[in-house]
């Protein structure tokens, strides 16, 4: 664990903040913007739900392909060079001229996105104890609120007045003001590599082990679910509004600020509550709560616009709160060795579940000979069975011995342990001249 100074520690977990902010913007501007590029490139609801997977799905396979290597370099340095290649990935977005290039340039954006947020969490799990871990995920968290309070509302009005690629302008020069203050801020994180990195040949033997050991699989499983329920209704929720209720674009800037205001201050409480009363508990407890909220938005009437605006905070507080002690309870599942693999497996895991919910949803829509568009109904009462489904299975999620928190006992399962050594944790043996 890393000793810092409580200024430097709340620097740095703010600077991370907004790195994630700018890749939560980055993929949740898509979605207001989603009217606009329908139009734009003259495509269908699916279409667009393909474009919103495919950086999904980007991300989790490069997320995976970087539980290779995420132990085996200075994460400073790891974070810097993917942070700048992802603002040449939102340059590439802002310059498409067609679809097919759009749908290239969300795959670059979201293989580098993919890395950034296992990098971004890994960092988290080494500077932050395990006792604070659920406050700095909430402060981390605050990149989603952010994104919501500034981030999408200026992309939508900017998207409006300029055309849909000016957010992406934006994003470039956001992600190159934030990489500096990276440089000055991010200090040298390379205690880990103190560990003899694994050779080659053994890291696809371990990413398998890493893969399919019990305990990481039911936290897969978990994250997958999770993120698939999530994105059925998100990516849809502008397009519906826009094509069913009459909102004009340019409106949809007022909705994702109330909810982005009201998440801003509801992250970090809900963060201080998973430090008190257990991420397993606080995460069942949300995650029902948001059943309400998900099936009204999905089931939505005419109502007036003012009305719609006064709802979303509600849904957007339901949505997000469920994540903070989902992760946080994440962090605790691999031993300290093998964390960095593990969240970014998770994280493609994540993703992977991101882009099936955004195409499964795609799917079950359709368009009325009028404009509208059929069956989110459906997708909502889906969403909610899946939800169902976690409130159950959170409980077979348990911890490393080294992870477990004081409020959540008991977490771990020793039935689970594997004889193979995770990646980037071949240490010990070599160190002390074993063989």
């Amino acid at each position: 664990m890393y000793a810092l100074s409580n200024d430097r520690e709340r620097r740095l977990l703010w600077l991370l903040a907004l790195t994630q902010f700018t890749v939560i913007m980055d993929f949740m501007v898509m979605m207001p913007l989603g009217p606009q590029i329908m139009r734009a490139f003259t495509i269908t609801p699916a279409q667009f739900a393909t474009a919103v997977s495919a950086y999904s799905w980007c991300s989790g396979l490069s997320g995976l392909f970087a539980a290779t290597y995420v132990d085996r370099f200075d994460r400073r340095r790891l974070l810097l060079t993917i942070y700048a290649l992802f603002a040449l990935s939102n340059l590439a977005c802002a310059l498409a001229g067609s679809y097919p290039l759009l749908l290239i340039a969300r795959a670059f954006a979201g293989i580098t996105g993919g890395v950034l947020a296992s990098v971004i969490m890994t960092i988290v799990s080494d500077v932050i104890p395990i006792a604070r871990r659920g406050t700095a995920t909430g402060i981390i968290m605050t990149a989603f609120s952010l994104a919501a309070v500034a981030g999408v509302p200026a992309g939508v009005l900017l998207g409006a007045h300029f055309g849909w690629a000016a957010p992406f302008a934006l994003l470039v020069v956001l992600s190159v003001v934030i990489w500096l203050g990276g440089m000055r801020i991010v200090p040298s994180l390379a205690q880990h590599l103190i560990h003899i990195p694994p050779r080659l040949s053994q890291v696809m033997p371990e990413l398998w082990s890493l893969l399919t050991q019990g305990r990481h699989m039911r936290a897969f499983a978990l994250t997958f679910v999770m993120m698939t329920s999530h994105m059925l209704v998100i990516p849809f929720i502008a397009p519906i509004l826009v094509a069913n209720h009459g909102v004009q674009p340019a409106q949809l800037a007022w909705i994702y600020m109330a909810g982005g205001v009201t998440t801003f201050f509801t992250s970090r409480a809900v963060g201080r509550l998973t430090d008190r009363y257990g991420s397993r508990r606080t995460f069942r407890t949300i995650a029902a709560l948001s059943a309400l909220p998900v099936l009204f938005i999905t089931h939505l009437p005419n109502m007036p616009f003012v009305f719609v605006v006064l709802f979303f905070p509600f849904f957007m507080v339901a949505m997000s709160g469920r994540i903070i002690p989902l992760q946080a309870l994440l962090t605790t599942v691999p031993p300290a060795a093998s964390r960095g693999a593990f969240l970014s497996a998770n994280s493609a895991v994540q993703a992977l579940g991101t882009g099936c919910g955004a195409w499964l949803g795609g799917l079950m829509l359709s368009s009325t000979p009028n404009g509208q568009i059929a069956g989110y109904g459906m997708v909502g009462w889906t969403a909610v069975l899946l939800m169902a489904t976690m409130l159950i299975w959170v409980g077979r999620v348990k911890s490393a011995p080294d992870g477990a928190a004081a409020t959540d006992v008991p977490e771990y399962d020793a039935s689970d342990a594997v004889p193979t050594a995770p990646l980037a944790a071949r240490s010990t043996q070599a160190a002390s001249g074993g063989s």
